[in-house]
């Protein structure tokens, strides 16, 4: 079982694990005072999101425990990684209100469980909004887990224009589940 000291991931400024490192063990919002550059990176132990930019902003990507030696090979990334935010482990229930509209409005549906298509179970086109009440989700803007994602921790999302992507509709849900971990 990992606990919140554990938890570890190593950044290396080129390829393959090559070039200076950084570990990290919490939430780094500018990478450039550790590394000129990150392109690769061991995750140790704990799940992470990385950032294209700094202050966890831009294209945002799921890690959990294993090896990753080309963040462009893997995620498609033109540049590389900026900033980090740690996810905590999380055993409870899950909770969480989808909206068609932002602000919470139209179509509302609570969900307890992984959704691969809000469309199918739902009839939603999209959802534009959401009130997490328990857990840690991903959020996708295609079905099947497909496509952009997006972290979301307990909180009201009126929006999805946080973190430099604006306009942001998701259509997949999925929790973080401990056994990622």
């Amino acid at each position: 079982m990992t606990n919140m000291n554990m938890v570890r991931i190593t950044f290396y400024e080129e390829r393959n694990f090559q070039g200076r490192s950084y570990d990290c063990t919490s939430d780094c919002s500018d990478m450039s005072s550790y590394l000129s550059r990150c392109q690769s990176c061991r995750v140790e132990s704990g799940c992470w999101m990385v950032y294209e930019r700094n202050n966890y902003m831009g294209s945002q990507y799921f890690l959990k425990r294993g090896e990753y030696s080309d963040f462009t090979q893997h995620f498609g990334m033109s540049d590389s990684i900026r900033s980090c935010r740690m996810i905590p482990m999380y055993r409870g229930n899950y909770r969480m209100r989808i909206y068609e509209r932002e602000s919470f409005g139209g179509q509302m549906h609570e969900m307890m469980d992984d959704c691969e298509s809000i469309m199918d179970r739902y009839r939603m086109s999209s959802c534009m909004s959401c009130n997490v009440m328990e857990g840690h989700w991903l959020m996708y803007e295609q079905p099947h887990f497909r496509g952009k994602m997006m972290y979301m921790r307990p909180g009201e999302y009126r929006n999805f224009s946080m973190g430099g992507m604006s306009g942001m509709k998701f259509m997949s849900m999925k929790r973080i589940m401990d056994s990622w971990y």
